[in-house]
Formats: structure tokens, C-alpha cells, sequence
């Protein structure tokens, strides 16, 4: 048995969570975590993302609340968006090192990286929905994206795969685990799913259970991804953020 001691995905007001910074922190303390990230959506996400104008503010909060609650670590975090087919996201190159720890996913609503990429990683997983387009193709493509943005960026977590478009699990896997990237179990979105965890398993890959919570009521929990990880066969050395119970 295992329990988990971290929650490194959660959102607050900087991007469409309800809470603020420290309300998600109170509620991590109350669940008995040992540490949590802020991670609010990318710049670029439309209507939704953080605004690089807040980020040193976000900074010194987070600092902040390092010293005023010593029983738990607070990383800033940032949900970072694939932007492009060569793994571009919405990080400007002069903020990387803010941040604490970094998450990427594929979310639809984001300004893409170019026309190229609005089409291809875009425009063509939504029709694709609906016409008869090659589908491997799309799915390979989408994949090598977030395989380029690993071998780019410093990512720590891919998060939700599967959830919002097509990926070969077996093929991201295999290079998470050469690059120490772990795959997220989304306890709100239920991806990965138990197939998908145990392909990537075979692959070497390493986990991580997250909330994806958007209120402070919804950090630290994480039965739906703890159902999941078992239903898969996972032990507590799989999961970046589990230890033996």
C-alpha cells in the first residue's frame, strides 16, 4: 500500500482556479501533503492562461508562504501548453528558471506556435473528429511534438496524456523514461487511463498522481488516479510522488 504525499498540479485565481495561493496550500496541509505546486495554466492559453505580468508577484507569494508554513514545500509550478509540431511551448526562454517545476500538456484552446503548427497539431485533430484523415499519422505526429518538447525544455511532468488528443503511449513513454519524465494519472480527467498505464509501465516510465484541482476543496484528492494506479499495478516506487503506507 501506498499513500500520496505531493500534489504538483493545481490552479489558482492567476488562472481559472476559484482559490487563491494560499487557501490551495491550507487545504495541502489539511490533506497531511508534503509538498505542492502552484501550476496555473501557460501564457498562452486564451481567456485562461497566466499573465506574464503576474509571474514575479506569483514568486514572492510563493516564497512567502515558504516562510510562513515551514511543514510543507511550495513549488512554483507553471501547466505549460505544446504550441508546436517541434515541441515549442508557451514558456518565453528568459522565465524558465522561475519556475520550480514545470508541466506540459496539449490543451485546444491556445494560440499556436505558427500557421503551420494552427493546422497540423490544431485544425487537423479537430477534423479528424468528423472526416476520414490518417489517423496514425496525426497520432504519430502529435506524439514526436511532445517527444520534441521533452528533448527542448526542462518538463518534469507530462500532464493528462490521452486526455485532449490522440498520443502513442508506448512511443512517449519510452522517451519519458529516458528523459525522467513522469506521466501524470489525472485524478479529475481519469487520464491516463488503466491501459494506457500499463503500456507505459512495459516502457519504463515513471507516474505521478495529480488533482487537476481548479478549488482549494479539490487539492489532495486523488481517488479516481489512486484507482487507476492500482487497477494498473503500481507500487510505490512507480509513483514520483507516493511513499509505502
Amino acid at each position: 500500500m501506498y499513500r500520496i504525499i505531493a500534489d504538483y498540479h493545481t490552479h489558482t485565481r492567476y488562472s481559472h482556479g476559484k482559490g487563491t495561493i494560499e487557501e490551495n496550500v491550507l487545504a495541502a496541509r489539511e490533506k497531511g501533503l508534503k509538498k505542492i505546486a502552484i501550476a496555473d495554466h501557460g501564457f498562452q492559453h486564451i481567456g485562461f492562461g497566466m499573465s506574464l505580468k503576474d509571474v514575479w508577484k506569483i514568486r514572492k507569494e510563493i516564497d512567502r508562504m515558504n516562510k510562513i508554513y515551514p511543514d510543507i514545500e511550495v513549488l512554483m509550478g507553471i501547466e505549460a501548453n505544446l504550441l508546436g509540431l517541434d515541441g515549442e511551448i508557451d514558456i518565453p526562454d528568459e522565465y524558465i528558471g522561475i519556475f520550480d517545476i514545470i508541466l506540459m500538456g496539449f490543451h485546444k484552446g491556445v494560440v499556436p506556435f505558427s500557421l503551420r503548427d494552427a493546422w497540423h497539431l490544431f485544425i487537423k485533430n479537430g477534423l479528424s473528429l468528423f472526416l476520414p484523415l490518417d489517423k496514425q499519422e496525426l497520432r504519430y505526429r502529435n506524439t514526436m511534438a511532445m517527444i520534441h518538447a521533452m528533448d527542448r525544455y526542462p518538463i518534469r511532468i507530462i500532464t493528462h496524456p490521452g486526455a485532449k488528443i490522440d498520443i502513442d503511449s508506448r512511443l512517449l513513454a519510452r522517451h519519458a523514461a529516458k528523459r525522467n519524465v513522469a506521466l501524470e494519472i489525472n485524478a479529475s480527467h481519469g487520464f491516463m487511463t488503466v491501459e494506457y498505464v500499463k503500456i507505459a509501465l512495459e516502457e519504463g516510465a515513471s507516474f505521478v498522481i495529480n488533482s487537476d484541482a481548479h478549488d482549494p476543496q479539490k487539492v489532495g484528492v486523488f481517488d479516481r488516479g489512486l484507482e487507476i494506479a492500482r487497477m494498473a499495478g503500481l507500487e510505490a516506487e512507480n509513483i514520483i510522488n507516493a511513499e509505502k503506507s
